[in-house]
C-alpha cells in the first residue's frame, strides 16, 4: 500500500525543502516514532532527542523514499535501526543482582516468583521497571524484536521487515532470548539474601 494522499502531497513539499511541509509531517508521524523510540529506548538517551534525530535521518534520506511502501512503514523501519544503533554505541548489558533491586522491584519479583497478582499501580510499575531492567540484559536486537513482539503484538514478519531480517530468524532470537530473560530470573533468585 502506497503512502496516503496525505503524506504524499506533504512529501513533495518536503522534499522541495518547504519547512511547513516538515513540521506536518513530523506532527503527523511523531507518536508513531515517540511509540517507537519509547518501546527501545536506550538508558542514557532522552527520548526528545532521539525523536528528533530520527526526524534528521528521516528528511535528510526522504529521496530514498520510493513510495511502494506507506510512509509510515518506512518512518519506522528509521526508528527501529536508530533506536538498534544507539543501543549498541552504549554497549552495555549489566549483570543485574537482587541488591541492585529497590524495594518496590525486589517486592515485584518477589510477586512474580510466587506468581502472584499484581495489586496496586506502584507494584505494577514496579514490575515494568523491574522487567526492563531485565530486558537490558538483553543484546540491542533481542530486546527489540521482545518489546515488538510481546509488548506491543506485532507480527513475526512484520518485525522481520522491521530489523531486516527473515522470520525464522526472528523466532530462533526471540526463544532464544526469552531462554535467557529465564536464567536471568533465575540467577537473580539464587542472588536473593
Amino acid at each position: 500500500m502506497p503512502e496516503t494522499s496525505f503524506d504524499r502531497t506533504w512529501l513533495e513539499r518536503a522534499k522541495s525543502g518547504d519547512d511547513e511541509a516538515c513540521r506536518e509531517l513530523i506532527r503527523e508521524h511523531y507518536a508513531l516514532v515517540i511509540k517507537i523510540v519509547r518501546g527501545h529506548l536506550p538508558r542514557r538517551t532522552d527520548e526528545e532527542d532521539l525523536a528528533q534525530i530520527i526526524f534528521v535521518k528521516v528528511f535528510q534520506k526522504l529521496d530514498q523514499y520510493n513510495g511502494s511502501a506507506p510512509l509510515s512503514h518506512w518512518i519506522s523501519r528509521i526508528a527501529v535501526n536508530s533506536c538498534l544503533n544507539e543501543l549498541r554505541s552504549e554497549k552495555v548489558r549489566p549483570e543485574l543482582r537482587w541488591a541492585d533491586l529497590r524495594e518496590e522491584e525486589a517486592s515485584a519479583l518477589d510477586r512474580v516468583l510466587e506468581q502472584k497478582e499484581e495489586s496496586s499501580a506502584d507494584e505494577q510499575s514496579a514490575t515494568r521497571e523491574l522487567a526492563g531492567k531485565l530486558l537490558e540484559t538483553l543484546s540491542p536486537l533481542d530486546k527489540t524484536i521482545l518489546t515488538l513482539l510481546d509488548m506491543e503484538g506485532r507480527s513475526v514478519a512484520e518485525i522481520a521487515e522491521l530489523v531486516g531480517s527473515n522470520v525464522g530468524v526472528v523466532k530462533i532470537r526471540a526463544f532464544r532470548a526469552r531462554r535467557k530473560l529465564r536464567k536471568e530470573l533465575e540467577k537473580l533468585e539464587r542472588t536473593k539474601i
